[in-house]
């Protein structure tokens, strides 16, 4: 694990700062498409408005303690 975690710096080492925020800008979007197919198997029910919005409050109200 440690020799992957080296290599993973390694590669954001060499990014420009642009190329960094384009990264972390992909990954928000992902792990909200994440939830959201969590949230359609959980709650099959839901329209994709519901979805949306449930969403948008996991996201706003999210903490990283």
């Amino acid at each position: 694990m440690s020799e992957a975690l080296d290599i993973q710096q390694q590669i954001f080492d060499r990014m420009t700062p642009e190329e960094r925020l384009h990264a972390a800008i992909r990954l928000y979007w992902s792990a909200r498409q994440l939830k959201a197919a969590s949230l359609r198997a959980q709650h099959p029910e839901w329209d994709e408005a519901r979805v949306a919005q449930a969403v948008r409050e996991a996201f706003l109200y999210a903490r990283t303690d």
